[in-house]
């Protein structure tokens, strides 16, 4: 369900790369999401979480040492996004999750989906530019 679409393309090798692979990391929750036969799904959720975030953090690195590097004038605003997403994202209750992890996981769909595509399209797409 969650692919890279060239909508979502900027430009820049490296960051497209790894927007690439956000977008894995978020089509691998949807999948556990619709798993059935997995009746506890929290190891799963908990290693998906742990990409996302390490991922998250190696990629936002990229990205701000790229604008950094070309001078981009928008660069504080990005960085200021990056950090709301990096608390969000190192926020997420573990216990909580546990508990729910249904509703736990439609909850990280929301946020990674959202971010994604109003980051990249809004934000991302204009440092090609």
């Amino acid at each position: 369900m969650y692919e890279f679409k060239e909508e979502f393309l900027t430009g820049i090798e490296q960051i497209d790369r790894e927007h690439r692979r956000l977008f894995e990391i978020a089509d691998e929750l949807y999948e556990l999401k619709c798993e059935e036969f997995i009746p506890d799904k929290y190891d799963n959720i908990r290693h998906i979480l742990e990409e996302l975030r390490d991922y998250t953090l190696t990629h936002f690195e990229h990205e701000e040492a790229y604008m950094a590097s070309i001078g981009y004038k928008r660069m504080f605003t990005q960085k200021s996004q990056h950090d709301a997403l990096r608390e969000t994202i190192n926020g997420w209750n573990l216990d909580a999750i546990d508990e729910n992890q249904d509703e736990a996981i439609e909850e990280m769909l929301h946020i990674v989906t959202d971010w994604l595509v109003s980051h990249i399209l809004n934000e991302d797409k204009l440092i090609g530019k």
